[in-house]
């Protein structure tokens, strides 16, 4: 038994253990929560968090559902390799990997902000292995907006040294991506941070930003075409859309723009809720998803 006394705060809302599957010499950390014989639902969290903030759900639906919460290369408690191709198709590829190792089937996508684009892709490359699809605040096409706090980030060498040397995106999100009045927990901030504690540690959260492409000559914009592409391929599936309306990044055009393409998705507003939006609105939101995957079993 380990002794929770020594650990950091931030473990007791994270007291999941560790597993690790190397992909290319790097090592992917994931957790895997409840019984190997229940439906899967798999977590893919955005930029600049981890496995860390799906903790709730993961301790609130693990009693039903096998909860698998990946951390990207790069992020959480993941390998942060210095020369790695940090970039939506290589993400993509992981999670595949991942997928297929563990040989998973009927999953039910969990994802957020990066995680979307992310989650999406893997989706729409192993169709088969999913069932269910559930989206918090995300995308899966290329911007249609950049806002200028995010353009800023990429500045030339100004971006990298506060991104990487100064942590500033991911100090600022504990801010800016919450509607809270009192802000996050101090427990929460301090978990959401622990990771990324040197300029090695915060090389992904830079590279996220840079992947982020302004025009079709990225390379990014093309299989985030792609990605949007084949959305009409899954309208079928179960979908939900959980959303916080006060999200400055992933604003409600986002939101109108996959329900466009899913007009059957069952859609949750919280118009006082930010980008956090699992920070902000966990208590709700884990019976709302409960509701949503008991209505909409697997079908085997």
């Amino acid at each position: 038994m380990t002794d929770t006394s020594v650990q950091p705060a931030w473990r007791q809302q994270y007291p999941f253990e560790s597993r690790f599957l190397e992909i290319d010499g790097a090592r992917m950390h994931y957790v895997d929560q409840g019984s190997p014989d229940s439906d899967v639902i798999l977590m893919m969290h955005g930029n600049p968090t981890w496995s860390f903030y799906w903790r709730h759900l993961i301790s609130g639906l693990s009693d039903q559902y096998r909860t698998i919460a990946l951390d990207h290369i790069g992020c959480g408690l993941s390998d942060k390799p210095a020369g790695y191709d940090y970039c939506l198709q290589q993400h993509i590829d992981n999670a595949c990997a991942l997928i297929e190792a563990l040989d998973l089937t009927n999953v039910t996508l969990m994802a957020h902000d990066w995680g979307g684009s992310i989650g999406m892709g893997t989706l729409l490359k192993l169709k088969e292995r999913f069932s269910r699809i559930v989206l918090f605040n995300t995308a899966a096409f290329p911007p249609p907006y950049i806002p200028f706090r995010i353009r800023v980030c990429r500045w030339p060498v100004v971006g990298k040294i506060a991104l990487q040397g100064f942590n500033l995106f991911a100090k600022a999100a504990i801010t800016m991506a919450t509607e809270q009045k009192k802000g996050l927990d101090p427990v929460a901030i301090q978990g959401l941070l622990a990771p990324y504690d040197n300029w090695q540690n915060r090389i992904a959260t830079y590279k996220f930003v840079k992947d982020i492409p302004l025009s079709p000559s990225h390379r990014t914009w093309q299989v985030l075409e792609n990605i949007e592409a084949g959305l009409e391929s899954v309208k079928d599936f179960p979908i939900q859309l959980i959303w916080g309306m006060q999200d400055w990044c992933f604003r409600p055009e986002c939101l109108d723009r996959l329900h466009a393409h899913w007009p059957r998705a069952d859609v949750t507003r919280f118009d006082d809720g930010g980008h956090y939006i699992v920070e902000d609105k966990i208590a709700q939101i884990i019976p709302t998803v409960r509701l949503f995957l008991e209505n909409n079993p697997v079908q085997r």
